[in-house]
């Protein structure tokens, strides 16, 4: 199956490399981000802890956005190219008359769909990178970044005369061979950016890296990857307005079905927000073992009426979702007896005093112990229930790909780190998600008549 799926990936990847809306759309997104250093000044403040600081992180916001969207639509208008125009016009009988399984002919055609998005992800991505390098330019006093200017140019120039040389002189397509010497040749040129300053002086290329932000990027790559995924399933059967607006409808309910269907597939009421937490002595540093405490400062005065002895739930979101408490049985022992409450009963987290004047409260892990994920932290919300799962807005939520998953720009901008375990789980994610829709999109194509 290699044999037969490597030459349809390469022929597709060529292929959309030739389309002129895929360099359109490239060169679209490098004159947005050139007028995003223009127009993004004065908007986010100064603060310097993260990679991105100042008027920056309104022009990384405004990039990331640019990026994601115009990959997007280079997934649409390629993938509508490479398989629901070849259906239109006959020419995949070329293929499928052939000992060629369909399934291979989709699959191929992904692989080469997805390496062309993928070298104008990175492509963008390097104009992003070289916008971020440069800064926005605040007022008309500000210097330009020169070493970013000249290399970014430079490629642009080496580019698009080679490309048009190849065209003249020996019939090579100016849009694939620009696309394939601009990727290499614009992140060759913010890789030795990072070695200058503005006024050309030398600097260490780490004072300038920025992993997390490569990080972010990596990530909503494997997005676009889910998506590319959707606009090949729709191209079996749709047209190419139809591929897009599929591809436009899940990329915006995708970002938003957290707040559309997710908020509904949990049900609880908090009663109140962490202010601060803290283990009573050090040694119960976590919550994690039995006897451990925790003192909880509340930011107001809890909706419901706090119950010494009663259990006590708290996770990140106010329905209940993602709780860093499992579900357990409310414990019926008594707070006064220290003996009772490590005893190897059923695990328990409950409250052993509430101080109502100071909003302060007590959480004890009592019994055999509950298996917290972590410790409470400030903005937790408190819950005094577990939460509700309502069946059928977790299955449409489950059904719809989450693209918030993969869009870490806010671990960027407030310079928390991203564990490797969210990294795994994007990961595993993106690969169920293009499974899905690569076997939906076989399924569509299987009986489709292409005579």
């Amino acid at each position: 199956m290699i044999s037969l799926l490597l030459p349809i990936a390469r022929t597709t990847f060529l292929e959309s490399l030739r389309q002129p809306i895929y360099f359109v759309l490239l060169m679209l997104s490098a004159l947005g981000l050139l007028i995003s250093t223009w127009t993004s000044g004065f908007s986010m403040g100064y603060t310097e802890q993260s990679e991105v600081s100042g008027d920056n992180k309104m022009l990384l916001e405004v990039g990331m956005a640019t990026v994601f969207l115009v990959g997007t639509l280079i997934a649409g208008f390629v993938s509508t190219s490479a398989i629901s125009r070849e259906i239109e016009n006959k020419t995949v009988l070329t293929i499928i008359s052939k000992p060629v399984p369909r399934w291979v002919l989709i699959v191929g055609k992904f692989i080469g769909i997805t390496l062309a998005t993928t070298l104008a992800v990175i492509t963008m991505v390097a104009f992003l990178l070289l916008a971020i390098r440069h800064g926005v330019m605040s007022n008309v006093f500000d210097d330009y970044h020169a070493p970013v200017i000249t290399f970014a140019m430079s490629a642009f120039v080496i580019s698009f005369f080679v490309g048009a040389w190849g065209n003249f002189f020996y019939g090579w397509n100016f849009v694939q061979t620009a696309s394939l010497l601009l990727c290499p040749l614009i992140v060759g040129a913010y890789v030795l950016s990072l070695n200058f300053g503005r006024t050309w002086g030398v600097e260490s290329m780490s004072e300038g890296f920025q992993p997390q932000i490569l990080t972010a990027t990596a990530c909503m790559s494997l997005a676009l990857a889910v998506l590319t995924s959707v606009a090949v399933a729709a191209s079996t059967r749709l047209g190419q307005v139809m591929t897009i607006v599929v591809c436009i409808g899940v990329l915006v309910f995708g970002l938003l079905s957290n707040v559309m269907v997710g908020r509904f597939a949990w049900d609880n009421n908090s009663i109140a927000v962490v202010a601060s937490a803290k283990p009573t002595t050090p040694r119960f540093e976590g919550l994690k073992n039995p006897g451990d405490e925790y003192t909880i400062a509340l930011k107001s005065g809890p909706s419901n009426e706090i119950s010494v002895g009663g259990p006590l739930w708290y996770g990140p979101n106010p329905n209940g979702f993602g709780m860093a408490v499992p579900r357990f049985v409310a414990w019926a022992g008594s707070i006064n007896d220290d003996a009772m409450m490590l005893r190897e009963t059923p695990g328990a987290l409950v409250i052993t005093a509430y101080n109502r004047e100071e909003l302060t409260l007590n959480v004890r892990n009592v019994g055999g112990g509950v298996a917290v994920e972590r410790a409470p932290r400030e903005g937790d919300f408190i819950f005094d229930a577990p939460p509700k799962r309502n069946l059928a807005a977790a299955g449409i939520w489950g059904l719809v790909p989450n693209l918030q998953f993969f869009w870490l720009l806010d671990a960027v901008s407030q310079n928390q780190p991203v564990p490797w375990s969210h990294i795994v789980l994007v990961l595993t994610y993106a690969a169920v998600q293009i499974g899905a829709f690569l076997s939906l999109a076989v399924m569509l194509f299987q009986k489709r008549d292409v005579g």
